[in-house]
Order: structure tokens, then sequence, then C-alpha cells
């Protein structure tokens, strides 16, 4: 089996908040809404270890993870504050945030917008951050080339007003 460490090709997936009983499970927030990800038998990479997903339930707004070795309050202590990470799952039908980052957006008019830099999390549609400072929600998003790095949309009139184009004269 190939060693990992946090650097390797690993996706940061989720954070270990605290233990939550005394069976050993802890509470845990993901950034991933891969369900895959919380399923019994689901390897996570966690402080430079694979752990093996034993159980897995819905508890607020957090999913409550016992990990296979961890059965007590005491030990699953350890992985307080823990982040959580994953390998990439391949699905050509999703957009994956890894790739987004330095792929270039292009308007309905061919119109080069910028590189993006940054996806922000919000409520409505997160958001395509991009180098010129505008931000761009991903409902927009039409069509993404992962093999040219290029990010289609349709762009609402004046989204763009404040931020010239990569291809417009500056100045």
């Amino acid at each position: 089996m190939k060693e990992f460490k946090i650097t390797d090709d690993l996706l940061e997936i989720g954070r270990i908040h605290r233990p939550h009983g005394i069976k050993g499970e802890v509470s845990v927030s993901f950034v991933s809404n891969r369900k895959e990800r919380r399923q019994v038998g689901a390897r996570l990479f966690v402080g430079g270890q694979w752990l093996i997903v034993a159980s897995s339930k819905v508890h607020h707004d957090r999913i409550l993870i016992g990990f296979e070795g961890y059965s007590d309050r005491n030990r699953a202590e350890l992985l307080s504050g823990m982040m959580i990470y994953g390998e990439p799952i391949e699905d050509d039908e999703a957009l994956w945030i890894h790739k987004l980052i330095g792929s270039s957006v292009l308007d309905q008019d061919g119109i080069d917008r910028g590189v993006v830099i940054e996806v922000i999390e919000n409520p409505a549609s997160d958001l395509l951050s991009l180098a010129s400072g505008a931000l761009v929600p991903l409902v927009f998003v039409s069509r993404f080339d992962a093999a040219s790095s290029k990010i289609y949309i349709e762009a609402p009139e004046g989204l763009f007003v404040d931020y010239p184009s990569s291809s417009e004269p500056q100045g």
C-alpha cells in the first residue's frame, strides 16, 4: 500500500472537533459533500495515519464518526482538532475545487475574465475568486474543461463592470 503524507495528492475534506459520548465517537465537520467519505469502511487520513470509519451518523450540523481502534473517549480525545484528508474521487460530472483553482474563466463572449485563485464558500452559491478581485457565483458556470483548465460561464450583464478582462488593455 502506498504511503501518504499530507503533501501528497490528498485533499482536505474535514476536521475532527471533539469526542462525543464515551464510545470513542468524534464530532466531525466535513467540507466535502461526498457521502462516501463518511460511510462505514471509508479510509481517511488523520494525524499521519489511515483510519477506517467504523460508524457514522448525523448529529445536528455535524457527523459523529467512530474509527476502528478508537473505542473509548480517552483514545478519541487524541484526534481532537485534527484535519481529515482523503484521496481524490474520480467523477467526471463533479466540479472539484482543487481543479478549478488556476483555471481561466471565459464568459459567453469568449472574453478571458481571469484566473481562479480561490473558491469561497457562500450560502447562496460558492464563489470563484479571480486574481482581478472579481467574484463569480458557481451557478453561472456552464461548463468546465479540465483538460484545458478553462471554466466557461454565462455572466449576467454588469458582473464585471468594475473588473477589466485579462484581454482588455488596462490603464
